[in-house]
């Protein structure tokens, strides 16, 4: 998998099951994953992937250890509650249309890049899930993607592009700590190898322009995360 290529998008905290049994290639794909905002999870064989919690999308490789790919996709589809994208050194058409036909929603040879493995599953996700709205609320605070405008309480708070792009990343999955180096490489570059002194600079002028004490929240050691801030005073 070329992890070179861009993600060209966000994964918006949706969940994605591996299941490879190279745990070379699986760590590969996990990790790119990551990088892109998935929640992103690998296990080795069939059986693991069967007991696995739901997730919203399984890779699933046909050649596994411990049984036929087919009927693991198979046994997955008819459950009905995640896209199965096969992914796969068999490229013949005949496997293509057998995996298919067992249910798979879309179907990836290898070797692939990260840029179109990412396409694809932002495809099957549009095709699966209804259409977010533009708007995340979160308390007192409103961030819109689509016009790229923040509010707090009602009120419009002018924030620079590196503020508005932070604060949507933390808004889409509140909860959720983001690394640093996950936060520069989504919003800065895909292979920052700079201090993290900048994003600590930009979160600190991001909580002081949207002035809600506890939104963003510090997590020694991790990252950052949009928190609860706990009662508003405005509305006591």
């Amino acid at each position: 998998m070329g992890e070179g290529a861009s993600s060209n998008g966000t994964g918006g905290g949706a969940s994605v099951l591996v299941v490879e049994d190279d745990p070379g290639i699986a760590g590969s794909l996990v990790r790119g994953l990551e990088r892109a905002g998935y929640s992103a999870r690998s296990v080795g064989t069939g059986a693991q992937a069967l007991a696995a919690e739901p997730t919203d999308v399984v890779l699933l490789d046909l050649g596994l250890p411990d049984g036929d790919g087919l009927d693991i996709c198979a046994r997955l589809a008819g459950r009905g509650t995640c896209a199965i994208l096969v992914v796969t050194a068999r490229g013949e058409e005949g496997d293509r249309v057998a995996a298919l036909d067992e249910g798979a929603d879309d179907y990836l040879v290898k070797p692939f890049g990260l840029a179109e493995l990412l396409a694809r599953i932002r495809a099957v996700l549009r095709r699966i899930q209804p259409v977010a709205p533009s708007a995340v609320r979160h308390g007192p605070l409103m961030v819109d993607s689509r016009t790229r405008k923040v509010t707090v309480r009602g009120e419009e708070i002018a924030l620079t592009p590196r503020e508005f792009e932070i604060l949507e990343c933390l808004a889409v999955d509140p909860g959720r700590v983001f690394t640093r180096q996950a936060l520069l490489e989504r919003i800065w570059d895909a292979h920052w190898y700079g201090p993290t002194k900048v994003l600590d600079v930009h979160v600190a002028a991001l909580r002081r322009k949207l002035g809600v004490p506890g939104l963003i929240e510090t997590v020694y050691g991790r990252g950052f995360r949009l928190a609860d801030p706990g009662p508003d005073p405005a509305t006591r």
